[in-house]
């Protein structure tokens, strides 16, 4: 006697799980451009290392003698692998059974995946492609009632969905239709991406939001220019393949969990390398504009920086970066949106992105050149202000080593948000810096409204006082007094920042911080 019956049958049952929600399915989401979510999780794990649990999980029929016909596998595909070598939890929507839809899955699987992802301290990745929540409102004829969200069971998948952002990094992947609690998920996550062509997002789909009087597209209604420049989602690319490897790059910046700290990587990029063009980066005309990105890509190591968020809070460039193999946090100003102007939508940028710096035990380092928030009647609506000191208690929460170049400008309240207050940061000056409660444009003529008025030539004297000031502006008028520590030569811009980054390894915490990551 032995147990090959019983093997067969399960070797049967796995066939019928590997076989998703039917050829003509698996047929159907190909002719739509986009993988299974086996190819899928193939395509993110390190080959063969991905181990699935509950695979056999899912609706059964059998003959009249009680004999397996058929098995439905749950539209839920979950377990752990490894990516990069790096022990991570996967789990991923089948759109081929019931359109990805919650009551074709058993809730016990994603619950168990977020689980496991929160008490392993492992990195989380969703694979989201489908609705997630209750099902389909033809659910309450199958079931005979109405779901109540977040009824029984149902809180726990809801608990980790944020829990987990203060424990682990969550990566979300939208790589079809993602709606309702789908969309929840996507967006409950330290980095998302979707796919540009294949993709939507939304609370609600086209046919619900037609009845309220909107007839649009898939595309029109959630589609990634209007997820990635409203913030919902960090990031869009042309092909599955590439938001796998986003995923990634990502990951490998960061620490497995916060009881880590962020992996250190080999480097061969000099840290004393020093480069000519950021000499004449800044045009020495106030008035001419420069581009940022470059001198972001010439102080960190060659090809390092990876951007977030770029369509959402423009004037705010943030991203992840090494110097001399050391991962940080990297937030610059962009000059090109609003002068570098904090806007609303860059304040909220700016919160998300500090709390995952703190939250993930990473340095800070910020290339200042703000003339303050932004300014108008859109400015006043928006309620920048009120984002603005949001953004400024994110940054004064944040314990983690925190060093500031002030490229050109600093100004006003938004200004002063430069350096986390009340405790220890390194801060340097380009010799282009400048600062000031206001902007002397505009500020002149409010302060000096008198003496404009009493002039023969206005222009003149609006001149010559600007002139004036400008002398007494000079960033080296304040450094005698240490109100700036140190002036600098932009060329040793990358060795102070590899200074920075060295001096600040010993200092990071492999612990919870006491700030929880807000979604």
């Amino acid at each position: 006697m032995t147990w090959q019956p019983e093997l067969d049958e399960l070797r049967e049952r796995e066939a019928h799980a590997k076989m998703l929600g039917g050829a003509d399915k698996i047929a159907r989401q190909h002719a739509g451009g986009r993988l299974t979510v086996r190819e899928r999780i193939d395509g993110l794990a390190d080959p063969g290392s991905f181990h699935e649990i509950g695979a056999i999980a899912g609706k059964a029929e059998y003959d009249a003698a009680g004999k397996l016909t058929n098995l439905t596998p749950s539209n839920c595909v979950m377990g752990r692998a490894r990516i990069d070598g790096r022990p991570v939890v996967l789990v991923g929507d089948d759109f081929t059974v019931r359109g990805g839809s919650a009551d074709a899955t058993i809730r016990e699987k994603p619950i168990m995946a977020e689980r496991m992802a929160h008490e392993f301290r492992l990195p989380l990745i969703r694979i989201i492609e489908g609705s997630g929540g209750g099902g389909s409102v033809k659910t309450i004829e199958t079931t005979g009632r109405a779901n109540l969200p977040g009824g029984v069971g149902g809180g726990a998948l809801y608990h980790y969905t944020g829990a987990n952002l203060s424990m682990v990094p969550v990566v979300g992947l939208g790589l079809g239709s993602v709606a309702g609690l789908g969309a929840a998920r996507l967006a409950a996550t330290h980095y998302s991406i979707m796919t540009k062509t294949t993709s939507a997002m939304f609370v609600a789909g086209p046919p619900v939001v037609k009845r309220l009087g909107e007839d649009l597209t898939k595309q029109e209604l959630g589609g990634w220019e209007i997820q990635t420049k409203a913030g919902a989602v960090d990031h869009a690319v042309d092909t599955e393949e590439e938001a796998f490897a986003c995923a990634r790059r990502f990951l490998s910046y960061l620490p497995s969990s916060v009881y880590g700290t962020p992996p250190v990587t080999p480097c061969d990029d000099d840290p004393n390398r020093r480069d000519e063009k950021l000499f004449k980066a800044i045009p020495r005309d106030r008035r001419r504009v420069y581009q940022m990105r470059p001198i972001i890509e010439t102080i960190v190591d060659k090809g390092s920086f990876f951007e977030m968020g770029r369509m959402f809070g423009r004037s705010i460039i943030t991203g992840l970066a090494r110097f001399n193999g050391m991962p940080v946090a990297l937030m610059a100003s962009d000059p090109f949106f609003y002068g570098g102007s904090w806007t609303a939508d860059a304040c909220a940028k700016v919160i998300r992105f500090v709390d995952l710096a703190e939250t993930f035990h990473l340095p800070v380092v910020y290339l200042q050149d703000c003339p303050g928030f932004m300014v108008g009647l859109e400015a006043e609506r928006a309620a920048t202000i009120r984002l603005g000191v949001r953004a400024m208690a994110a940054v004064n929460q944040t314990t983690v080593p925190w060093c500031t170049m002030i490229i050109r400008n600093a100004f006003g309240v938004a200004g002063v948000v430069h350096q986390p207050a009340g405790r220890f940061s390194l801060r340097y000056a380009w010799l282009s810096a400048r600062w000031g409660s206001l902007p002397l444009e505009g500020g002149i003529e409010a302060g000096y409204a008198a003496d404009l008025a009493a002039a023969e030539d206005r222009d003149a004297k609006l001149a010559e006082i600007e002139d004036r000031l400008n002398q007494l502006r000079s960033p080296f008028r304040t450094a005698e007094t240490f109100w700036v520590e140190e002036i600098i030569d932009p060329r040793d811009t990358r060795r102070l920042l590899c200074d920075f980054a060295q001096l600040a390894q010993p200092l990071l915490t492999p612990a919870p911080s006491a700030l929880r990551m807000r979604p």
